[in-house]
């Protein structure tokens, strides 16, 4: 299984906000985690900061090697 590129980190929330969370991502179809990342992408926006796009993720099988034996 591929590594992830994404930084894990543990993030303490109030449980209010956090449920708040939940009940958004459950509205959008995504996890908690997902939504949480779209609120901050949306919030560093309005403040005029643009992170670097991240490498899209790999997708298929790898190539076959060929043996030369």
């Amino acid at each position: 299984m591929p590594t992830s590129v994404k930084k894990a980190f543990a993030l303490r929330l109030d449980p209010a906000l956090y449920a708040a969370v939940e009940r958004l991502a459950a509205d959008e179809l995504r996890s908690a985690n997902a939504e949480i990342e779209v609120l901050l992408r949306e919030a560093l926006a309005r403040r005029g900061v643009k992170p670097k796009a991240a490498a899209p993720a790999k997708r298929g099988r790898p190539p076959k090697e060929e043996s030369g034996s």
